[in-house]
């Protein structure tokens, strides 16, 4: 009797998640039944594949929700992560495991001690950022410890980006994930990180000019803006001693700047709709956060209220996405800001058939050993093949998809809601990562400390 796994829901992570089930299908004795509100949307290789069952699946349908996860032995719940917990209550009233990506919401984490009652493994933030991240630091950190090293730094940076050859754009960026994430990045509080023994805060409109800079080998330099609250996982990564803690999210020098100047016009805002979004063209939109003026053209006022030199690249930057283009309508009724201006960059940032993504991790560990102070940086960099099967794709996917072989296998038994930080659960999976191209380089270097001249003021 093959072992059962429910997948609820098969967006853009999918791809390589339900490949690796397909491919240990018969050496592991599965049968993958995916569930999604669409199943006509679902590729074809994955609905002809007798390993394969597809169905519909409301999870706001009790009795349909319900139905499934009885069916189930382990569940991997892709869906937003608001919408896990009615599966993950299921799967405590009918014993099942649970696999997600997502971040662990204080109502799931209620769940701890039912979940740990019944031997149960609620497994989550095990894909890419997080998930590969907390994983390949606590490796480094308990590598560290177990020579008597003791933190004193630790730094964290992730960025899903466009790879070189299909970086075709003056921004040398395309969307790899959600646009909206990335269109309301920053916002819902000042972002918080601890910087040589001191709390640091970055107020939103301020955040996009605080960055900081790093090389990697192969690839050139990169920038990265501070995560809203890099102090999350002090406790669980046992980080509360160390004199600096920060993570943020890696772009290509210089996107950061020209982000900045969406941010100061207004455009990211989500707070409000505005009247008749619909039938707005893209210039009517960009001239609604400029002044008026009987004689000025859109184009001058905004050069002048960002104080934007024609030569500047900056102006290239906002001309290249069409944001004066008279005729191209945003569609989209009753919108918010930030809402209209993700219509105007789909339009330019939507990965081609053959375009390739790539995601790019960067660690650095500073630690005192024997009286001495050194420093660690790890880097990993994957390419995608084509627009479905993106790096992100893979590693998103392909973790969480290890992950539930592991906890069917009976290999990752300790119970209750988690994080991938036990030795128990990141080392099979790094391991087995690695295998799939996804693979850390490690670099022992003069220990710097925070390098305040790396931040641009």
């Amino acid at each position: 009797m093959p072992r059962n796994i429910l997948v609820v829901g098969a967006g853009k992570s999918t791809s390589h998640l339900l490949d690796y089930f397909i491919d240990k299908a018969e050496e592991k004795e599965l049968h993958i039944t995916i569930g999604d509100l669409n199943p006509d949307q679902i590729p074809q290789e994955f609905r002809s594949n007798s390993s394969c069952t597809v169905i519909t699946l409301d999870i706001f349908k009790e009795e349909e929700r319900q139905k499934a996860v009885k069916d189930a032995d382990i569940v991997v719940s892709m869906l937003p992560a608001h919408l896990h917990i009615n599966i993950a209550k299921d799967c405590l009233t009918y014993d099942k495991h649970l696999v997600t990506a997502s971040y662990v919401s204080d109502a799931l984490q209620e769940l701890d001690e039912q979940v740990k009652a019944k031997g149960l493994v609620f497994m989550n933030e095990i894909g890419l950022d997080p998930g590969i991240d907390h994983m390949s630091a606590m490796q480094v950190i308990d590598g560290i410890r177990a020579k008597g090293g003791r933190m004193l730094l630790f730094e964290s940076f992730t960025g899903g980006l466009v790879a070189p050859e299909s970086d075709t754009n003056l921004w040398n960026y395309k969307f790899t994930w959600n646009p909206r994430n990335v269109v309301l990045a920053g916002q819902g509080g000042a972002a918080k990180f601890y910087q040589e023994g001191t709390y640091k805060y970055i107020p939103y409109h301020k955040l996009f000019r605080r960055t900081e800079f790093m090389e990697i080998e192969g690839y050139g330099k990169f920038e990265a803006y501070a995560n809203r609250d890099s102090l999350k996982y002090r406790e669980a990564y046992g980080l509360q001693d160390v004199l600096t803690l920060y993570r943020g999210t890696m772009r290509r020098v210089g996107f950061s700047k020209a982000w900045n100047m969406f941010v100061q016009l207004g455009m990211t805002d989500d707070t409000y709709k505005v009247e008749n979004s619909e039938d707005m063209t893209y210039r009517e939109f960009t001239n609604l956060f400029l002044p008026y003026s009987p004689t000025d053209s859109v184009e001058l006022k905004l050069r002048h209220y960002l104080k934007i030199d024609q030569d500047d690249i900056m102006w290239n930057k906002l001309v290249e996405l069409n944001l004066f283009d008279k005729n191209k309508k945003i569609g989209l009724k009753n919108a918010s800001p930030a809402q209209m201006l993700q219509v105007i960059l789909e339009d330019s940032w939507t990965l081609g058939d053959d375009d390739k993504d790539m995601i790019v991790m960067y660690h650095k560990f500073g630690y005192e050993l024997n009286g001495k102070k050194e420093q660690i940086d790890s880097n990993m960099v994957v390419t995608g093949e084509n627009r479905r099967h993106t790096a992100m794709a893979k590693t998103v996917g392909l973790p969480v998809a290890i992950a539930t072989l592991l906890i069917l296998d009976k290999v990752i038994v300790t119970p209750g809601v988690q994080i991938p930080i036990k030795k128990e659960v990141y080392g099979p999976i790094l391991s087995e990562l690695q295998q799939h191209g996804v693979v850390f380089k490690e670099y022992k270097i003069p220990y710097l400390g925070y390098n305040p001249d790396s931040v641009a003021g």
